[in-house]
């Protein structure tokens, strides 16, 4: 068994002792499935030990990433381990205790004023993921001179309730006055944080749209209907057929994705957009499949499918939608002309 087997079977081990849940207001993330991640050094992983992380390979923290969201984990590990801890590594800030969740937002509304050996915030950060959960969150803003990216811990802020379909926390924090660490970036590295963040779901997407596959292939298989199981039927072979597909391509090119880190930022942008927008749009098909083929049960809250429909359905917006990133994906195929379409596009995909 390697050592990324390993992490996995570490990971589904902790899942089986915290069923999935919807967050509610009283209970907003499963704070003891983080407490037993982090005991386990599960929430620095790819992140180097120099720096205050666990130490391991990007594929190792895409794998962790992958098996909490194929067991619909209420955790913010997605956020720490594939965008907001490598950000603030990168942008030469310090990793804040990564037993502590750290989270991350794209702030357009905050504007960042130097003060000092920081940075004067002003402004509202809305739809910040687990916003009132994480003790630390990471956040893309402006500034006079350009973007930066600032660091601060979220206590004494006060998050709205704001929720996404799944019941996860997407509130604003309003941050007028507020001090922060932070650090300026250059345009490739704020496109690098992008499509970092697009990847992270489109990674969550992945696992998601995998595991309604499975559950929807082992219902068919076990349901009887006119005597005969229901997979044997030629509709339902179809549509497991079709739902096969969508999640084919959509590992295929998430896996590009990831693996295109690492080999320039220009390929990296249109890979991620690539994985993006084809999650989001298998989102439809395979969601919708999902649930015509078990039928009322997978309405009902008693249900497991639920537990991913709706993420599915609230990852898919998003870090961008498929509209945001079609839109970057066409404008980097086109950049080099009609001659450099053919290369550019079998580079993104």
């Amino acid at each position: 068994m390697s050592d990324q087997d390993l992490v996995i079977e570490t990971v589904r081990g902790l899942l089986t002792r915290h069923e999935p849940f919807d967050p509610t207001p009283e209970r907003r993330w499963d704070a003891r499935l983080w407490s037993a991640l982090a005991e386990a050094g599960l929430t620095g992983v790819g992140l180097p030990e120099a720096a205050g992380g666990s130490g391991g390979e990007l594929p190792d923290a895409v794998a962790i990433v992958r098996t909490l969201a194929a067991g619909a984990g209420a955790v913010p590990v997605a956020e720490q381990l594939l965008v907001a801890g490598p950000a603030v590594i990168a942008a030469g800030l310090t990793l804040p205790p990564l037993d502590e969740p750290l989270t991350f937002g794209i702030a357009d509304g905050v504007t960042a004023v130097p003060a000092g050996d920081g940075w004067t915030l002003t402004g509202t950060a809305t739809d910040v993921a687990w916003a009132g959960v994480a003790a630390h969150v990471a956040l893309l803003v402006t500034s006079p001179d350009g973007p930066v990216l600032v660091l601060l811990p979220t206590a004494g802020l006060t998050a709205s309730g704001a929720v996404n379909l799944a019941g996860e926390p997407r509130g604003s924090l309003t941050l007028d006055g507020v001090q922060a660490q932070g650090a300026p970036l250059g345009e490739a590295q704020v496109r690098e944080l992008r499509a970092g963040f697009a990847l992270a779901r489109a990674v969550q997407l992945t696992a998601a749209l995998e595991q309604v596959l499975a559950w929807t292939v082992q219902y068919a298989g076990e349901r009887q209907q006119f005597g005969r199981a229901l997979a044997k039927f030629q509709a339902i072979q179809m549509e497991l057929a079709e739902m096969a597909g969508e999640v084919t391509a959509v590992t295929a090119l998430t896996d590009a994705a990831v693996q295109s880190l690492g080999h320039g930022e220009a390929s990296f942008w249109l890979a991620a957009a690539a994985a993006k927008v084809r999650a989001g749009a298998a989102v439809e098909v395979v969601a919708r499949l999902a649930h015509q083929v078990h039928g009322a049960i997978g309405f009902t809250q008693e249900h497991k499918l639920h537990h991913l429909t709706k993420r599915l359905w609230s990852w898919r917006d998003e870090a961008g939608s498929e509209l945001v990133w079609s839109r970057v994906l066409a404008q980097g195929l086109l950049a080099d002309g009609p001659d450099g379409l053919w290369p550019a596009l079998t580079r993104a995909v």
